[in-house]
């Protein structure tokens, strides 16, 4: 098992590579050029992938196995996730599922449509205690 990020724009990078460092788990960090990240650590892969549409969701796919932690907010990269029977998880601390993941796509899909995109809210510290309470779950449920 290991756990692999989409790296673009993932505001927990360092809760989750922390956390899954302590619980000797083989990370993967995936982004394209638009980011760069060091790692001085030998259990962190780092994967950069050249700017393209996709191409770090589909470089992070291919990577993939079953039961691998995957982190993004990617709905379509969580969804295909989901697939290759990985447990999927968003920066907020939502745990995607077969049973929730339909309706999360439709909701991109009709928000899309109607173009109803507001003003982002701000991250919270609650943002961050989910997510490290749910990212504990999921590892301490495949061990």
């Amino acid at each position: 098992m290991k756990v692999l990020i989409d790296a673009d724009s993932c505001p927990v990078l360092k809760i989750a590579t922390n956390l899954a460092l302590q619980n000797g788990l083989h990370i993967v960090v995936v982004s394209d050029t638009s980011h760069s990240f060091n790692f001085d650590n030998s259990n962190i892969t780092y994967v950069l992938v050249d700017k393209g549409f996709d191409n770090s969701d589909f470089a992070l796919l291919s990577r993939a196995n079953p039961n691998d932690i995957v982190i993004t907010q990617d709905y379509g990269l969580a969804s295909m996730c989901l697939a290759k029977c990985c447990k999927v998880i968003n920066q907020n601390g939502l745990i995607y599922t077969n049973k929730n993941i339909d309706e999360l796509l439709l909701r991109r899909h009709i928000s899309k449509k109607l173009k109803t995109y507001g003003k982002n809210k701000k991250r919270t510290s609650f943002d961050d205690e989910n997510f490290l309470k749910n990212f504990k779950k999921l590892m301490e449920d495949l061990q």
